[in-house]
């Protein structure tokens, strides 16, 4: 009796492992999140099975000034999509892309959740090596 008792402890303790070493399900990244400077609020949705994010509040409203396109340079920034084509790769979301509206520039990148409420994006151009990561928190 007691060995059953035993191995069905140890069953259950390692079901729960299992269960909380766990990568994020693909849809944590859902939802509105705080740029680094909390200056941007960044809603992030799913299409099919690909994740974008689109501006949906600015602190200070202001033109997309520094788009190297001439006719886009008098859209207004919120509103845009900032984060385009993400696949969820298990841990991660990959193969996607993120607009800078302060230079203007598109870099390759990579999401990663580090926790419910935050996530590393880290932009690159080449390889991932050679980028900058900024931490967004979740803003409700």
């Amino acid at each position: 009796m007691k060995k059953n008792i035993f191995g069905l402890i140890l069953i259950i303790a390692v079901l729960s492992f299992k269960v909380i070493g766990q990568t994020a399900p693909q849809d944590a990244v859902l939802g509105t999140w705080f740029n680094a400077e909390k200056d941007g609020k960044i809603q992030i949705f799913k299409q099919g099975d690909k994740f974008f994010g689109k501006l949906i509040w600015t602190k200070t409203p202001r033109k997309d000034d520094e788009n190297p396109d001439p006719k886009l340079k008098t859209r207004d920034l919120q509103g845009i999509t900032l984060l385009s084509g993400f696949k969820f790769d298990g841990k991660t979301w990959e193969d996607g892309t993120i607009y800078d509206p302060k230079n203007g520039k598109t870099y390759s990148c990579i999401i990663k959740s580090k926790g419910p409420n935050t996530l590393d994006i880290r932009g690159y151009i080449g390889i991932s090596i050679i980028g900058r990561t900024t931490t967004w928190t979740r803003a409700n």
